[in-house]
């Protein structure tokens, strides 16, 4: 593609660089110049304007950005994804349902390396999305490219961006009560946090179910769920992979295959299986509306890409959170430093 100024008589065909104020309104930038934008510019005075030329072999901003998106999801129903249409070089991949983005940031960075005027730019790995959220966007900055690098960003783009949808349908809580306490009004904090939680991925949460913070009425509470998701809440911080909620899973016949995580708040989080089924242990952060571990978890597991241990280790980086105000300031040591 070549830029630059040319004479208003030789620029028919050529795409206008900037827009042009006329008496009458405007030509704006990007519009492909014919007889009748010509004639106003010289009516207006004009003598030169600044415009760019397609060359052989080269493809507009709207033809290359629907061939990237094209390639990037040739099958959006199953991507779960919708495309807009071409516009100023930029196609929008927009989530058709709730579900967590799941994104290949090699292709992503391969697609980026074909030419610094084709870009793909998307949301964080597994960001949970809500119906009609931008997952990723294609922009073509100039206004156009070498086809041959079209060609090479869509050869990298297959299975780059995607939206894992909810596969799960149904979950349950189940709370421990510690000393004596009551499952009095108000003290259903944590159950209608998750159903918040559970509700924005269309998952049910069944009705709240305490037991006393003991190993066997909470193994023997685990054991009857026929829910397809499990979670358990204690009264008191599971603080060991042997505490009192870990082994309780594993007297239910289930296993723990992580304990703990790299992200504060939801340090405590502990994954297991029970049968095929996901268990999940809450850490108090659990009780907060505010973005924790819980929802990087919860997320995955309820659209059917669970992390495996090695996933949550992973997540150290961008794992500190935002303190959350109403509970102490753990971060914080006596002196307050």
């Amino acid at each position: 593609m070549k830029f630059g100024p040319v004479p208003v008589e030789r620029a028919a065909g050529h795409i206008l660089a900037h827009s042009v104020p006329l008496p009458g309104g405007r030509l704006r930038k990007g519009m492909t110049l014919g007889a009748g934008e010509l004639a106003a510019l010289k009516a207006a005075g004009w003598t030169r304007i600044t415009v760019a030329r397609l060359e052989p072999g080269d493809l507009h901003e709207n033809a290359a950005a629907a061939r990237l998106a094209a390639a990037l999801v040739p099958d959006p129903a199953r991507a779960g994804l919708r495309l807009t249409e071409p516009f100023t070089g930029r196609v929008n991949l927009i989530a058709d349902g709730p579900g967590v983005a799941r994104i290949d940031a090699g292709r992503v960075d391969a697609v980026n390396r074909a030419h610094p005027m084709i870009t793909l730019a998307t949301v964080a790995r597994w960001q949970r999305m809500e119906p009609g959220g931008m997952v990723a966007t294609v922009k073509i900055i100039a206004y156009g490219v070498p086809g041959d690098s079209v060609n090479a960003a869509a050869a990298e783009a297959g299975g780059a961006v995607s939206l894992a949808r909810p596969v799960l349908r149904d979950a349950a809580l189940i709370e421990t009560l510690v000393g004596g306490a009551r499952a009095g009004p108000g003290s259903d904090k944590g159950w209608r946090m998750m159903q918040a939680r559970l509700d924005r991925l269309g998952v049910g949460l069944a009705a709240r179910q305490t037991v006393e913070h003991r190993i066997e009425p909470l193994a023997a509470a685990i054991a009857a769920r026929p829910e397809a998701l499990i979670l358990v809440l204690t009264g008191s911080a599971t603080s060991d992979p042997g505490d009192i909620a870990p082994e309780a899973l594993r007297r239910a016949g289930g296993s723990v295959a992580r304990f703990g995580m790299p992200v504060d708040p939801g340090n405590l989080l502990f994954l297991g299986d029970l049968a095929g089924r996901t268990v999940i242990g809450l850490p108090g952060s659990a009780r907060s509306p505010a973005l924790s571990g819980v929802d990087w978890v919860l997320e995955r597991v309820v659209c059917g890409v669970a992390p495996s241990s090695g996933d949550i280790a992973a997540m150290g980086v961008g794992g500190l959170l935002k303190e959350i105000p109403t509970r102490p300031q753990p971060r914080a040591g006596r002196s307050g430093g």
